[in-house]
């Protein structure tokens, strides 16, 4: 029977074997499993997009309808300036698109992976 040694790290408790083993098996396993370093980079900004509470608020206002900056502006009590900037960012990552009608663009989700993130999120912090 290995003991377990508790340590203190950083005010959280974390327990660790006294003795190491390694599961050489099953690291191998994970190893050929894991994506490319510049994948999992890249997942990382994705995620960070997420990050910024008036980009989920637009995202959020999105789930619901299209919609052009003015409008967002408006719902979102904001500058339009603040909300174009935060659309430009949202659009780098691919998670709007835009369609031009006359003079002006709308906006939607770039498509049903963004709805289902959104919903998923919010299902989880609602259990």
């Amino acid at each position: 029977m290995k003991r377990v040694k508790k340590m203190k790290k950083e005010n959280m408790e974390v327990e660790c074997c006294e003795s190491v083993h390694i599961h050489d098996g099953v690291i191998e396993q994970v190893k050929r499993g894991m994506p490319k370093q510049e994948d999992l980079k890249e997942l990382a900004d994705f995620f960070k997009v997420f990050g910024d509470g008036t980009r989920i608020r637009i995202l959020y206002a999105l789930l619901s309808s299209e919609m052009c900056v003015c409008d967002l502006a408006e719902l979102l009590e904001m500058s339009q300036s603040a909300i174009s900037h935060q659309l430009r960012v949202l659009k780098q990552m691919k998670l709007v698109k835009n369609r031009r009608d006359g003079k002006t663009v709308y906006y939607s989700l770039a498509d049903g992976h963004i709805q289902t993130i959104m919903s998923q999120g919010m299902e989880h912090i609602k259990e």
